[in-house]
């Protein structure tokens, strides 16, 4: 069916640009395009799960380095930079994808990742480490932005819910392999020590060169051509994707009507966010932050609690994240299309209070020494499993209660406020806690990480929007919305 995209004069600066795309693209049944999409942009994901495994699996080797010589508070240091990077990344790049467009960051962001993982490789102490990381995680950061607010502008309305916490989770399939690739790697017998680490590094920039292949013939959001006056290119797009489909709805489509603008000031972003959905900011800010910490504190830092209170050697960490990753995994996959059908709000609290619960419940059982390091790991699998969930959807949340004008730098700003205050202070945290030798201290930074949890799981039980099935532009209008033609 051919569609259907209007401009005309509307009286004033701008076009008005009439259009059924953003209908047309919710209404698509699932055909070999969506898939594609998906793979080329959640790849990503299954790369960044392989970057941050591989820095959490070495993290016994940097301190064994004779080059390095790292303690854990440094190891702390430098989990903490590589976030702070992620925190400018999203920021600066997720206002540019609103600006520049989605594609144009899928590359720009690839490519500072690839420079800095690379240049990881090299570090000759502390300050070089820091850097690199720091730049890795600016590109990572900036990839989040791009890659969340494309995906849920392509997928159809009803499975948006599923498809997004499934991308989100695949991060687990990089840690995987970035678990199985570090026993190798920093086995001794087959690399010096000194070079096994410096290998972890370069194997993700190889990676990534992959996927700069993958992306290069992804289509722009046809949503944000539409609201940059490039209808006639979203229609375009959308017109490719319908030809993938075996079958198309019959019926009308409804219609929008949007005034073309080349970007949106940062003052009507700011007003956007903290005025006019505020309600909705907050909900995000306690997902993003809760999940931030307690993912960050615990993950950065699970190679240090497995080497100094289970006695395990460094190399042979890699093995336990085989099962932890499998547990954050299979949460996003099994519990993902319940955040279609059940609804948004009853599973997002349900999965970030008892994830809550489920840590205090680990944590004292790791305090009274009642664990051994396979039952920390299968303790871990259990609370992952709900968390990863959890973790997703804040992700799911932020993305699709905002107007679709400023989505891109609503993640960011959300995301970076989110990582910075739970994100780069939880490293730090349970380094320092780690480093006491004292099972009683990391306790509490469980039970610290478990109410943040909780008290989001509420907040979002009272505040959240129920947004399953329901059109982007319905969940929240664009900024650029025109009113009805009434000629």
């Amino acid at each position: 069916m051919a569609g259907q995209v209007r401009t005309r004069s509307d009286g004033g600066a701008s076009a008005v640009v009439e259009t059924d795309i953003p209908a047309r693209l919710d209404r698509l049944p699932w055909n070999s395009f969506h898939t594609l999409v998906i793979l080329a942009l959640g790849v990503t994901w299954i790369l960044d799960g392989l970057e941050v495994t591989l820095a959490g699996a070495v993290s016994g080797a940097l301190k064994e380095s004779p080059t390095l010589r790292f303690t854990n508070t440094d190891i702390g240091y430098a989990h903490g930079a590589y976030l702070l990077g992620a925190v400018f990344g999203a920021l600066f790049f997720g206002w540019l994808t609103d600006r520049w467009g989605r594609k144009t960051l899928f590359f720009i962001t690839l490519a500072v990742y690839l420079a800095a993982t690379a240049a990881t490789a090299f570090s000759w102490n502390l300050a070089s480490f820091c850097l690199f990381r720091f730049l890795t995680g600016a590109g990572i950061g900036g990839e989040y932005t791009a890659i969340n607010s494309t995906i849920q502008e392509f997928v159809p309305a009803k499975y948006r819910g599923r498809v997004d916490l499934l991308v989100n989770g695949s991060f687990w399939i990089g840690a995987a392999l970035g678990a199985g690739g570090s026993v190798l790697l920093l086995d001794p017998t087959l690399f010096r020590p000194e070079l096994g680490w410096r290998l972890c590094f370069l194997v993700g920039a190889a990676l990534g060169l992959i996927i700069l292949l993958l992306r290069t013939w992804i289509p722009e959001s046809p949503r944000w051509l539409v609201t940059h006056g490039r209808a006639r290119e979203g229609e375009a797009v959308v017109a490719e994707i319908e030809r993938h489909a075996t079958a198309l709805p019959g019926g009308e489509v409804r219609k929008t009507r949007l005034h073309a603008r080349s970007h949106t000031p940062l003052r009507e972003v700011f007003d956007t966010l903290f005025r006019r959905h505020r309600q909705r900011s907050l909900v995000g800010l306690a997902l993003m932050s809760s999940q931030a910490f307690f993912y960050n504190a615990i993950f950065f830092t699970y190679a240090l609690v497995l080497t100094d209170f289970y006695d395990i050697p460094a190399d042979r960490v890699g093995l336990y994240i085989l099962p932890f990753a499998a547990g954050n995994f299979l949460g996003p996959l099994l519990l993902g299309p319940l955040f279609d059908t059940v609804g948004r709000r009853i599973m997002i609290s349900s999965t970030y209070i008892l994830s809550g619960i489920l840590l205090a419940g680990s944590g004292w059982l790791f305090q009274q020494e009642l664990l051994s390091a396979m039952g920390q790991t299968i303790a871990w699998m259990v609370v992952f499993f709900f968390a990863s969930a959890a973790a997703s959807s804040a992700y799911l949340t932020v993305g699709e209660t905002f107007p679709l004008e400023v989505r891109a730098f609503a993640i960011a700003i959300f995301y970076a406020i989110g990582t910075g205050i739970g994100g780069a202070i939880g490293p730090v945290l349970f380094g320092a806690l780690v480093d006491t030798g004292s099972r009683m201290s990391v306790f509490g930074g469980y039970l610290l990480g478990s109410a943040l949890m909780i008290g989001a799981g509420i907040v979002q039980a009272i505040w959240g929007v129920a947004s399953e099935g329901r059109p982007l532009e319905e969940i929240a209008a664009p900024l650029s919305a025109a009113p009805p033609d009434r000629t």
